[in-house]
């Protein structure tokens, strides 16, 4: 059967499997995977839950890849819509298509509200709504897909569009238009906004008219001009006649709660935009209220509408793995099981246990008891706190679960691991506050410390996070570096450091555990950190700062200093990594010495294979060429093409070296 579209549920790990399979169709952002816009007959840039047919040439050249693709995803969340549903797909996305070309349509409509009739609203006619991103890191983009999710709250379908490439002719016939774009170096536009910025720019005024438009900037007030690329943009539309309904909102680098107020303001006021572009500013707070949950509509006494959270039974194969200490035996059990969807994944344990298996042995608590941390389909989480039918899509009308322990953790029997190991490493690190003597306020109880506000709220924030099982189990190293203390415990190490109410002696105690082989020198990837845990982000930006003030402290000695200063230096002098470079100078002289025997040293000396071939055969490098071509790495660098466009991408990623 033929493909006819491809969409992303919920659930995205953020592996980068399927980009890697097919990049010219998935791109993967932090937060989730997207369905690039130029492979879908409506152009749409999103996850595609609309499932929007993609385009034929599309499906004639990459079909295998997609399947690949979906069959790769280790949450299967990417799924592929087969069979006889091309035409009908394409013949609803037509229509569609038509009446964005020739605006006059909508125009035509007529829609009446009558009163507060705010369902009436929120259905009539034309409800798109168009969210143009520019970004440099990916931070706006990501910002507008959450947006246009949010849109459908409001009775809105709500499209992303990337600033590049987009037809800024085709503005003039929409309605409703949120801009997010962030600002780039010193002012300037984004490099995916900077072309549409240049015809904006030489647009006649009076061309938007009838266009209502609302700006978030994203910005960091270290700079100079702050905010500046989004501060032209909310200008320029109004010079070109589009109705600012919400005014514009400028971010700093801790954006997320003031983009979310912007966002329940200005998607409430496009709601407002009837299907004929008259905008009922009286009614704005009512859709608030009524989005919120308000009197509208509502079932309770106290106007609030208690949701139905239940769900119709599903089949789910749910595999689990097993550990029996006494016979030192591991595998795994499968049980094929009718269970509600709404019920949790912790339910759904208790659920096997009491009829299938009274054997099987799982860490038992409260819904959001840290303890409880297992791994389902390679996602770590709290079982208590996920419903089993949104932790992985249906095939064939089967859910499947392969539910395994923590890494990095010894297991005890079945699901149940060791937390002490953990602990162990915590005690070692001291866990606890020697204060230095200092003024404070005055109590009966003596003087007590005082602290800023905005310097108590990051303390806290870096060791806030809810499992700290689960945040250990979620760095790849944990589970290979044996001795290393992991992310749970220097997260409060590091906050403990920075406390300005630790004494000098005990922050230097702090220092020496992180710079120790055991502290953050050990950890290799960041990333993992940042991508499995809820509060993963603020956690790998302070292990990332801590790991920084290690470095910089031990003035970049040390192998793992020297590494991370010979790899910069090799980037940025050439736009490219030299690994004989980074052996020969992290290694030095002795180190080098120390690796003759093994054949290594001498051969990246002398230019031989860095494939750890034979040393013999690898000398027809020199005497019979081209025998050895491809074998000899270059002992200098020679700089890429506009290399320096690689070292600005490196710059912007990470300014600290």
């Amino acid at each position: 059967m033929a493909i006819v579209s491809v969409y992303i549920e919920e659930g995205c790990i953020t592996c980068d499997a399927c980009e890697e399979t097919l990049p010219e169709v998935f791109h993967v952002t932090d937060d989730t995977c997207y369905i690039k816009a130029d492979v879908r007959l409506d152009g749409g840039y999103d996850r595609n839950e609309g499932k929007a047919a993609l385009k034929p040439e599309t499906l004639s050249q990459f079909q295998d890849d997609l399947l690949d693709a979906a069959d790769g995803c280790p949450v299967d969340v990417i799924i592929v819509v087969e069979g006889g549903e091309v035409e009908a797909t394409v013949e609803e996305e037509a229509p569609a298509v038509v009446q964005e070309v020739v605006p006059e349509k909508v125009v035509e409509e007529t829609i009446e509200v009558a009163g507060d009739d705010i369902g009436g609203l929120l259905s009539a006619g034309d409800r798109s709504l168009a969210i143009l991103f520019g970004s440099q890191s990916g931070n706006s983009e990501a910002l507008a897909a959450k947006f246009a999710k949010q849109a459908s709250d409001y009775g809105l379908q709500g499209t992303v569009y990337d600033m590049d490439g987009f037809d800024f002719a085709s503005l003039s016939a929409m309605k409703r238009v949120l801009i997010v774009c962030s600002t780039w170096g010193e002012g300037e536009m984004p490099d995916n906004a900077e072309d549409l910025w240049q015809v904006a720019k030489k647009s006649s005024p009076g061309s938007l008219n009838g266009v209502h438009y609302s700006v978030l900037a994203l910005g960091d007030t270290g700079y100079e001009l702050f905010c500046e690329s989004g501060k032209d943009w909310d200008e320029q539309l109004e010079k070109l006649g589009a109705t600012r309904l919400v005014d514009r909102v400028d971010c700093d680098v801790d954006y997320e709660s003031m983009a979310a107020a912007w966002a329940v303001d200005s998607l409430a006021a496009m709601a407002a935009v009837d299907g004929t572009g008259v905008f009922h500013e009286d009614m704005v707070k009512a859709i608030k209220e009524y989005v919120a949950g308000g009197d509208e509509g509502a079932d309770g006494e106290d106007g609030f509408t208690v949701p139905d959270i239940s769900a119709e039974s599903i089949q789910a194969e749910i595999s689990i793995f097993r550990y029996d200490p006494e016979a030192a035996t591991t595998g795994s059990d499968t049980w094929i099981c009718a269970m509600p969807g709404h019920l949790s994944l912790l339910e759904a344990l208790r659920t096997i246990k009491s009829t299938h298996d009274g054997s099987l042995s799982f860490r038992d608590g409260a819904s959001d008891d840290s303890t409880t941390a297992i791994c389902v389909n390679g996602r770590l989480v709290l079982p208590g706190l996920v419903r089993l039918d949104a932790v992985a899509p249906t095939r064939d009308g089967t859910l499947r679960l392969r539910i395994d322990p923590l890494p990095g953790f010894d297991v005890i029997r079945d699901l149940v691991v060791d937390h002490w190991s953990m602990e162990r490493r915590r005690e070692s690190t001291e866990p606890w506050m020697v204060a230095a003597t200092r003024e404070g306020a005055a109590t009966m109880q003596g003087n007590i410390g005082l602290m800023e506000p905005n310097v108590a709220t990051t303390l806290h924030s870096i060791t806030d996070f809810g499992s700290p099982a689960l945040l250990q189990a979620s760095s790849d190293a944990v589970p290979h570096a044996n001795g290393y203390l992991g992310p749970a415990v220097l997260a409060s190490v590091w906050a403990r450091r920075n406390d300005p109410r630790s004494s000098a002696s005990f922050v230097s105690g702090l220092d020496e555990i992180l710079a120790s082989s055991n502290g953050i020198k050990a950890e290799t990837d960041l990333a993992s950190i940042r991508r499995q845990n809820g509060s993963g982000l603020v956690v790998s930006e302070a292990l990332l700062d801590a790991k920084t003030h290690v470095l910089e402290r031990d003035a970049f000695n040390g192998r793992h200093g020297k590494h991370v200063w010979w790899y910069t230096w090799t980037l940025k002098s050439s736009g490219k990594v030299n690994d004989t470079v980074l052996y020969r100078q992290v290694l030095g002289p002795i180190g080098l010495l120390g690796n003759v025997t093994s054949g290594v040293t001498a051969r990246m000396m002398t230019g031989f294979s860095r494939t750890g071939g034979d040393m013999i055969t690898d000398m027809l490098a020199f005497i019979a060429p081209p025998a050895g071509i491809g074998k000899m790495p270059r002992q200098f660098n020679s700089s890429v093409n506009n290399h320096h466009e690689v070292v600005a991408i490196f710059n912007e990623l990470d300014g600290r070296f």
